[in-house]
């Protein structure tokens, strides 16, 4: 089975509207990481535990789907 701790998926089909980090920032919990518009719905998507942006994939206004990674973490 992979190993999917090191990456943050999209939860739900919708599109980017706000990424509130960089890469190389360091994240502490609960931190807000993105903001995905769905169903005319904002959600946050928030760090689930200490870690560093080493990557992020999408860029502002992309659409992504279920399960598209949009950050990966070290």
């Amino acid at each position: 089975m992979p190993d999917f701790a090191h990456l943050l998926l999209c939860p739900m089909p919708g599109l980017v509207t706000a990424i509130a980090v960089a890469e190389g920032d360091t994240l502490e919990i609960g931190q807000s990481l993105v903001t995905i518009e769905a169903m005319k719905m904002e959600n946050i998507l928030r760090a689930g535990r200490k870690a560093r942006v080493a990557k992020i994939r999408p860029a502002l206004g992309d659409s992504l789907s279920v399960d598209d990674i949009i950050m990966e973490l070290d």
